[in-house]
């Protein structure tokens, strides 16, 4: 078990929670749909909030015409989604950046546990690197790096132990339900940060209405207390 006052390590969800990318996946999600004959609203986005990228595909076939396969639905919504992260400013969420940096002084490992495949995280991460000045992850687990996405355990499990740590003596960060759930069935602690949806208290879960101004020690007292 880790000193009381730091978490062994400290593991980021990357879409709405890390970065404010939901705003990019929107547009990507319409064009698409307009694409293969079917429309898109952000009730739409809610419902599919937080992956995996699978389940968003069988959606959106869900809602085109008729004639779409899931193989032309992913590949147009990767296109559209890919090109907008690679051109669009990094927008971090409020205060995620500077708690990404304060890990890092401290010396904590970082993961990046996200329901993206690796194309897309590929897409954003030598940005991030580049911003930033250094490479902040220790581990990056994808979407397409396990065998079950979000909401199943196995992304935080398979982060945890590829950092040595047992995950109840991590902190894990999330702003979607999906996210959350995966966490928490996971073991580890979880801090809720809801962004677009809402999300539920639970067992083992902390919320707060911002990283703004947060501390890694203060998170870790929070779920503690």
């Amino acid at each position: 078990m880790t000193a009381y006052h730091l978490p062994a390590a400290v593991l980021f969800d990357m879409d709405g929670t890390l970065l404010d990318t939901e705003h990019l996946w929107l547009q990507a999600e319409i064009a698409t749909m307009a694409q293969v004959g079917g429309q898109w609203s952000a009730d739409d986005q809610m419902h599919c909030l937080g992956g995996p990228l699978e389940r968003v595909v069988e959606y959106m076939v869900g809602k085109a015409a008729a004639g779409a396969t899931p193989e032309l639905v992913q590949e147009v919504l990767l296109t559209r989604i890919v090109d907008l992260l690679r051109t669009s400013p990094v927008s971090w969420r409020p205060g995620a950046r500077e708690l990404l940096h304060e890990a890092v002084v401290l010396g904590l490992p970082v993961a990046l546990v996200t329901a993206s495949w690796r194309q897309l995280i590929h897409a954003v991460h030598d940005r991030i690197v580049a911003e930033l000045g250094y490479e902040p992850f220790t581990v990056i687990v994808g979407g397409d790096d396990v065998t079950f996405s979000k909401p199943h355990p196995e992304p935080y499990l398979t982060a945890a132990d590829a950092l040595g740590f047992e995950t109840l003596d991590c902190l894990a960060l999330e702003d979607s339900p999906t996210g959350v759930r995966s966490a928490l069935d996971a073991g580890c602690r979880v801090i809720g940060i809801a962004h677009i949806t809402p999300i539920d208290p639970a067992e083992g879960l902390t919320l707060v209405p911002t990283l703004q101004g947060q501390t890694v020690a203060g998170l870790w007292r929070r779920w503690a207390a």
